[in-house]
Parts: structure tokens; sequence; C-alpha cells
């Protein structure tokens, strides 16, 4: 017998070897299994873009820019940031492409935060930057202009009345910073009767809006408080509201609405009080008295 394993060639021993090792190893259906990979949640991705972003805010002031647009991309990634975040993204992101002399690039990210928010603005000193305003207006004027074309297309298929009209161009001189242009037509349209709560508030706003921009406060303010008269629980987003040629003077404006509101109500409670209480039986007639004989 030795003599017959000695004269099998080695390579076929080493196939012997193997094969008895693969008999002595256990079947995949007895082996342990294995760790499940973690599963990455929309609120964990939501979570990693919030703080890329904050990353990029910190590296941008710092003027680490190329640092800063890997960051704000990433947090743009998977669109997962609120829309105001997501339009701030951008600005920052157009803000580097003007530093760097991307015109076009930066041009682009601004028309991109205004898609993304309607409601996205500078504030006064970055619409002043020598750089980046005159880019950031010209792309505004662009988007006020397409406006106007989409406008008029939609009136020659659906007209629609006077102070709907009026409505429309008022806000248009609005966007294009044509504030004095602005309140003469909003006002005109409010005088003609707008059939619309909605559109009666949205041209008072717009009205507060260009007279606090002119630098009236006091009628800034009056405008504020009369919208409460049509809405009572008017108020702006969070964006409008922390505007800084506003936010004071349409605090205080929403607080005196508030206290002529409750005011007004709680008059109304009483009167109405008032007028349900029962009214007081009559008092009864005194007793005749006896007739002497």
């Amino acid at each position: 017998m030795n003599r017959l394993l000695r004269a099998l060639p080695f390579a076929f021993l080493l196939l012997i070897a193997a094969g008895c090792d693969t008999l002595q190893k256990k079947p995949d259906s007895e082996k342990p299994p294995a760790p499940a990979a973690p599963q990455i949640t929309e609120s964990m991705l939501r979570d990693r873009a919030k703080e890329q972003l904050a990353n990029g805010v910190k590296l941008y002031e710092s003027g680490e820019y190329d640092s800063a647009s890997k960051n704000l991309n990433g947090s743009l990634e998977h669109g997962l940031l609120a829309k105001v975040d997501q339009a701030r993204a951008r600005k920052l992101l157009a803000f580097i492409y003007c530093v760097l002399g991307r015109e076009a690039q930066c041009r682009d990210e601004f028309r991109k935060a205004f898609e993304i928010y309607p409601e996205f603005a500078l504030t006064s000193a970055e619409d002043g930057h020598p750089i980046w305003g005159p880019i950031y207006r010209s792309v505004r004027t662009q988007l006020v202009s397409e406006r106007e074309a989409a406008r008029d297309q939609r009136s020659s298929i659906l007209p629609v009345g006077k102070a709907e009209q009026m409505l429309q161009d008022g806000l248009v001189k609005y966007d294009s910073g044509d504030y004095d242009a602005s309140l003469r037509i909003l006002e005109g349209a409010l005088k003609e009767g707008l059939k619309e709560k909605t559109d009666q508030v949205r041209a008072m706003k717009f009205v507060a809006f260009s007279q606090c921009l002119k630098e009236r406060y006091a009628m800034c303010r009056a405008a504020f408080v009369k919208i409460y008269e049509v809405n009572p629980d008017f108020d702006l987003t969070p964006a409008e509201a922390g505007h800084p040629s506003w936010t004071k003077t349409f605090a205080a404006a929403k607080v005196q609405a508030k206290k002529v509101i409750a005011e007004k109500a709680a008059k109304e409670a009483k009167d109405k009080a008032a007028k349900d209480k029962p009214a007081a039986p009559p008092a009864a007639a005194p007793a005749a008295a006896p007739k002497k004989n």
C-alpha cells in the first residue's frame, strides 16, 4: 500500500487531500449570517446635507472657496434641504463664482436660487456689492421680463379684471425695483376693487414693503396694520419677516393689530353676554289694603 501511494503523482495526492478538507467543512446553511449592511435613511441624508451646508458657510466666510464649493454642492446633492436653505447654498455658490470671475456660473446659481425659492432676495448690503450686485440685479430683471411676457401670454388667453391687471403690473414694478411706481399702481388696484381677499392682502403687503424700502416707516407700519382688517391671521413667511428693511416695523405692527383684534373680540363678547342675559322679572304689585266697613 505504501508503495502504491508513493507511486501516485504528488499533484493527485494534493487533490485527494483537498477533497477530504471540503468534506469536513460545514455547509453554508450552518454558517452564521453575515452582518446586515447599515441602512441609510432619508433623515440621515437630510442631516448630512444640513451639516455640509453649515460647513460650506464657515469655509466661505474663511475664504476657502474650493472647499466651500464642494460642501455647498454636496448639501444640494439629494435635494433634501428646505427651499430657503437650498437658495442660501445657491447664493453662496453664486458669490464664489462671481469672486472667481466665473460670471456665467454666478448668473446660473442666482437664477436657480430664484427658481427654487421665489421669495429669494439679497440683503441691502449684499445687493450693493460691486462684484455680484450688478449680476444679481441683471438676473432679477431678466426674470421679471420673462414673467411679464408669460403674463401677457396668459392675459391674451384668460383676460383678467382691471384691478387684477393693476396688481400684476404693480408686482412687476416692485420686482424691478421701481418702488414709487409699484406703490402708485398697487394702491390704484386696491381702490379699483380687488375681488379676492388673497389679492387684497398681497397688494397691501407689497405696499408696506415698498413704503419701508422708501424708509417711510410710519406709512409702512400703517399698511401692515391694515392687512389684519382683511385677514386677522396674516403673517409673513420666515424669509420675508427677516428682511432688514421692515423686520422691526412689521413686528410692531403685528403687536398693534393683534391688540386691536383682541380688544374688539372682548367687546363683542361682552355685548353678546349682555344681550343674552335674561331680563329681570317685573316686581310684584303691592297687595291692596283691606276695605274698612
